[in-house]
């Protein structure tokens, strides 16, 4: 193996300190099928593989390409603190871990999370001894047992339909860092751009009496905002109001950059660097608004595979490749679909002005079962606790097509808490309950429609048409919320026979772009459609109706596709 880190770059980019250490690389590796390793000693031998972290043991850059189910998987490695670590407190942070984690330090057992898409952390200060330290990994991943959530990973042994290689262990960066006796645990900034201001609440972690949180905000190196906001036990609380009002929108990426210092007297107990967006995401009849304008979302499905790391990007120039194609194709945003993306992702799509749904893996867990709220639901917080502060997200959607024929009470229930425990938590951004779905309670009433004929898809969505739902007979459009066909298309292209896609392959490129047109500008053309969602942007193993192929190389001349979805759209004309 390399002795190269793979994904170096820091990992947590809208909060960011300089005290920090990349875990990834080479670790030693074994793999539990009956997960009994910790009765049979796993964590107190070496283990007899290896692994480059953080790339799932199914992938090639693993080293390992393994592509049957693991129950467990172990993980061991040392390190050695820095000077700059000396006295501090030392946390222990997973970018996601699929799906059970224990970790443990020189023995001692630091903390255990449930939950293969969210970011967690372990505090392991007192677990430390000078030197070197040891570090073992347990992660447990059983998705066929009905009790955790997978997306789109297979539940067979082979990838099928749409269902692809699973995702086992870590499959994001793992890193240290340190901070001081109190420090700045989290920081929730809520924009408003018709005000030119943002709301800071910083939560912090140890003695806090006494302290003072320092915010200064800059445009492009000029200075915006500076203000200081007193402790109160916990949280520091406050408003900036910057001097001159940059909005951020589609292909306008206007942020600021924030400077957050904790003062105790004239110390500083702890320092972060941020940024802002000023942005405001509404709902005003049938229109969905971006700082008060509407915004027709031209969007494509990106699942976020990659053929050599599955889950994992190889690079961080990957992740801001993959936006790129997408906007070199006319998509101003996508659907981030069945899984949680990385915050690297969200970071670049900030930084290119590119709209994003945030979406949960919710197949393979049903929400009528008793367990659902606390398997779920825990976990989907954790998600939108950590993307809140993203100015790309400009909603959320928990479930995706969610049905089933059982205990439809207790599912009703279960999807109607899940959307009111995310508007309180966000009452910043729509809701989507189930996307194409049982719509129970939801901000906007999406549909899933992959019809191929282009007449027959025009009728569906000419101006004035009822809504066309494909699941009427067990729900009903209540005619006031905004409308938006979420998937469409799926056409499917491969130079061979193999793979599928939706309705027939096209039999030749100018009938492929022409059934494209039909299908989009039909949508376009709908004047209560908010935006559309084009399946999908690459191919994934078998399901082969990307508009790339699995290697992000074009089917068709992007610029081709940029001019059926650049023409404005009947909503955009109707607003002027």
């Amino acid at each position: 193996m390399s002795d190269k880190i793979p994904r170096p770059e820091y990992p947590r980019p809208q909060f960011v300190r300089p005290g920090w250490m990349n875990l990834n690389g080479s670790w030693q590796f074994e793999a539990d099928p009956g997960a009994s390793g910790r009765a049979r000693g796993l964590l107190d031998r070496p283990l007899r593989g290896s692994i480059t972290v953080p790339f799932c043991p199914e992938s090639v850059l693993s080293g390992v390409n393994c592509k049957d189910f693991m129950a467990a998987v172990w993980y061991r490695r040392t390190f050695t603190l820095p000077p700059a670590a000396e006295g501090q407190r030392v946390l222990l942070h997973f970018g996601a871990v699929d799906y059970r984690c224990e970790a443990w330090v020189n023995g001692q057992s630091v903390g255990v999370h449930a939950g293969g898409y969210a970011s967690f952390s372990f505090e392991i200060t007192r677990a430390l001894r000078p030197g070197e330290n040891l570090l073992v990994v347990c992660a447990e991943d059983d998705l066929r047992s009905g009790r955790q959530p997978f997306g789109k990973q297979s539940d067979r042994y082979l990838s099928h339909d749409c269902s692809y290689t699973r995702t086992t262990g870590i499959w994001q960066t793992v890193w240290l860092e340190w901070v001081g006796q109190t420090y700045i645990r989290s920081l929730r900034m809520i924009p408003d751009a018709a005000n030119g201001c943002v709301y800071l609440d910083a939560e912090l972690d140890g003695p806090a009496a006494g302290m003072t949180l320092a915010a200064a905000a800059s445009y492009h190196g000029q200075p915006q905002a500076e203000e200081r906001f007193q402790a109160d036990g916990a949280h520091a609380r406050g408003v900036l109001r910057v001097r001159d009002r940059h909005l951020w929108g589609p292909g306008a990426p206007e942020l600021y950059d924030l400077r957050l210092t904790l003062l105790d007297g004239g110390r500083t107990a702890d320092a972060a660097e941020s940024y802002f967006a000023l942005r405001t995401v509404s709902l005003d009849g049938k229109h969905c608004l971006l700082n008060g304008k509407p915004v027709f979302q031209r969007l494509v499905l990106d699942q976020g595979f990659y053929p050599d790391g599955i889950y994992t990007a190889p690079t961080d120039e990957a992740l801001r490749r993959d936006i790129e194609l997408s906007m070199a194709m006319g998509f101003n945003g996508a659907r981030l679909h069945q899984k949680v993306f990385e915050q690297r992702f969200l970071y670049w799509a900030d930084r290119l002005g590119y709209l994003c749904w945030g979406e949960m893996a919710s197949w393979g867990i049903d929400p009528a079962q008793p367990h659902t709220m606390s398997v779920f639901l825990r976990e989907w917080l954790e998600v939108v606790a950590r993307d809140f502060n993203a100015p790309c997200i400009v909603g959320w959607c928990p479930y995706n097509e969610t049905w089933g024929e059982s205990g439809q009470g207790l599912r009703e229930l279960t999807m109607q808490m899940t959307y009111r425990v995310t508007k309180a938590v966000d009452p910043t951004r729509p809701c989507i309950d189930a996307s194409g779905g049982l719509h129970v309670q939801t901000d906007i009433y999406d549909t899933h429609d992959y019809e191929q004929d282009p007449a027959v898809f025009r009728r569906r969505y000419a101006p004035g048409a009822p809504l066309y739902d494909r699941f009427a007979g067990r729900q009903t459009y209540d005619g006031a919320a905004p409308r938006f066909v979420s998937e469409y298309g799926g056409i499917r292209w491969s130079e061979d026979s193999s793979g599928w896609g939706y309705g027939e392959t096209p039999v030749s490129p100018e009938a492929f772009l022409a059934r494209y047109e039909g299908l989009t500008c039909a949508l376009l053309d709908d004047p209560q459609q908010i935006g559309f969602c084009y399946t999908q942007l690459t191919d994934v193993e078998q399901e082969q109706n990307g508009l790339y192929t699995d290697r992000r190389e074009p089917k068709f001349p992007p610029e081709a596709i940029a001019a059926v979805n650049r023409r404005p759209a009947a909503a955009e004309r109707e607003t002027g």
